[in-house]
């Protein structure tokens, strides 16, 4: 019978990992030279995650803004501009401003090697999209409107906050996300 997992141990490997990625990036990750890094053997890693895969989905799982956190509670469009400027200063300035550079890199391997990254990719944006899509709906907008908002509201974040990450322009980009977040919580109608 397998010894159970300690899940304090594997708790912390994960974020030894996730910091790791954030300094390096997940272009080139490869389990050895990983574990190596945080003070581990690669047998250790898969022991915990399984496999490499399965390791980068945990630790972008754990270091993505909790949209539905953030927007369960919206019931009014006020409500969601809040949540709106919440999740943009989550991504720049709160705890997601350091893993959003993991999100950032995956959008692109996956466009990239779409067979390695791809169906984490589409996940990653799914997670983001849904609790934003159903606000809209108890807003009043009809479903297919309503994810075609939150793609737009997730999106345009998204592209504003890599621009902020690459020109270090926090004003410019800050008043662009302000003026996405009216535009794209405007009542229906």
């Amino acid at each position: 019978m397998p010894r159970p997992v300690n899940v304090e141990k594997r708790a912390e490997l994960l974020r030894e990992v996730v910091t790791h990625l954030q300094d390096h990036g997940l272009a080139q990750m490869s389990l050895s030279p990983l574990a190596e890094s945080i003070g581990t053997t690669k047998r250790m890693l898969l022991y915990y995650f399984g496999s490499r895969e399965n390791l980068l989905a945990q630790a972008l799982m754990a270091n993505r803004p909790d949209a539905r956190a953030m927007f369960d509670d919206v019931h009014d469009t006020a409500g969601l501009r809040r949540a709106a400027r919440t999740l943009w200063e989550a991504m720049t300035v709160g705890e997601q401003s350091g893993p959003i550079r993991m999100l950032l890199q995956l959008l692109t391997l996956a466009v990239t090697d779409p067979q390695q990254y791809g169906e984490l990719a589409a996940d990653t944006v799914e997670v983001m999209i849904a609790p934003i899509a159903a606000a809209y709906v108890r807003l009043g907008h009809p479903p297919e409107q309503a994810r075609a908002a939150a793609t737009l509201l997730v999106s345009g974040l998204r592209g504003l906050c890599q621009d902020r990450l690459v020109t270090h322009d926090v004003t410019r980009t800050d008043a662009a996300a302000d003026h996405l977040i009216n535009g794209a919580t405007a009542a229906p109608g």
